[in-house]
């Protein structure tokens, strides 16, 4: 453990070193939620006409602020460029070389990553947004449970979220090439996870096939938990469906690396 461990603290330090980037991210990311949120603005005045929406309007603008703020977390197309590059260049024979497992190492070194990338924006977005005016700002957890259960969820929800972008990296072991992973990943993913939509506005057929997948307990669920749209009683039932998720993902995505590990042909003097 202490070789993860270490890992992990040297991208995590690493990752913080990157303010400049951090500064224009907020920037970018401040624009997509001003407009998400004057969209749905403008959806809520007219819907008395179409029936009484699925979320409030707070829910929604804290759903949306959270999306911003834990950008990091919830992002498929987030990604490593050097984990790439090792495994189409070659260099993955250095990787095999240490003494730890290969899944674990690079599991460490992603969630490292995020983390750090997190930490840099998260609160300034959340308390820029604490304090703006009327409709635009986020709204505190109804309880102290709410914001405990948020908290728990959403660490899970990242370890789930890393989970399935392993499978984008060991993907690259038969492709040789990233683009069409990442596409697909990030696309599928983005909107099972409730990032392009909220699941509570999507039809009922659509809902069920959102349900059955992993990406929602990833974004949609934390952020939900928060508002207070999903009530604590429902909220510690679906931490576990959460854990759940997450052994599978994780014991399914390291039997497919050792698969592809045992085929790998590395060539070169």
């Amino acid at each position: 453990m202490r070789a993860y461990w270490s890992a992990g603290k040297l991208r995590f330090v690493g990752g913080l070193q990157y303010r400049s980037a951090a500064f224009a991210g907020m920037a970018t990311q401040f624009f997509w939620g001003f407009m998400y949120i004057m969209i749905f603005v403008a959806f809520y005045s007219h819907s008395s006409r179409a029936g009484t929406p699925s979320m409030t309007l707070g829910e929604l603008i804290s759903y949306i602020w959270l999306q911003q703020a834990f950008l990091a977390f919830i992002a498929l197309w987030f990604r490593d460029n050097e984990i790439f590059q090792l495994i189409t260049s070659g260099n993955i024979a250095y990787e095999l070389c240490r003494p730890c497992g290969l899944y674990e190492y690079w599991y460490v070194k992603l969630l490292a990553t995020r983390l750090s990338s997190a930490l840099l924006r998260c609160f300034p977005i959340v308390l820029v947004a604490a304090f703006l005016p009327e409709p635009y700002r986020i709204g505190p957890p109804p309880s102290a449970a709410s914001l405990f259960l948020f908290m728990a969820s959403l660490f899970i929800g990242l370890l789930v979220l890393v989970a399935i972008s392993m499978f984008i990296y060991i993907s690259v072991f038969w492709t040789m090439s990233p683009v069409g992973s990442l596409l697909i990943f990030g696309v599928l993913g983005e909107f099972m996870a409730g990032l392009v939509i909220p699941i509570p506005f999507m039809p009922g057929w659509l809902q069920n096939i959102v349900y059955a997948l992993p990406f929602r307990w990833t974004a949609d669920f934390p952020f939900r938990v928060y508002s207070g749209h999903i009530p604590a009683g429902e909220a510690l039932r679906g931490l576990g469906i959460q854990a759940a998720w997450l052994f599978a993902l994780v014991l399914i995505g390291k039997r497919i690396m050792t698969k592809a590990l045992r085929n790998v042909v590395i060539q070169g003097g």
